[in-house]
């Protein structure tokens, strides 16, 4: 890959959570409307950065890489 994981295993879990309930809650209370895209777009975006370790914002200001472990 072209990146270095920023994100620990826990924080990939809630992140996960996290994203479900944006998708989720997005949806439902705003409907299939653009609000309720654009929050269900955020949710995926997160969901992505969980799937993959890595977030953009935190290597923006400066995060360090976690271990290879985790």
């Amino acid at each position: 890959m072209f990146f270095r994981k920023n994100l620990p295993a826990p924080e990939r879990g809630l992140r996960f959570a996290a994203a479900g309930a944006l998708i989720l809650g997005g949806l439902y209370w705003f409907g299939f409307t653009v609000t309720g895209y654009a929050i269900a777009g955020a949710g995926v975006f997160i969901a992505l950065t969980a799937l993959f370790g890595f977030c953009p914002a935190c290597a923006t200001i400066g995060r360090k890489p976690v271990a290879p472990n985790q």
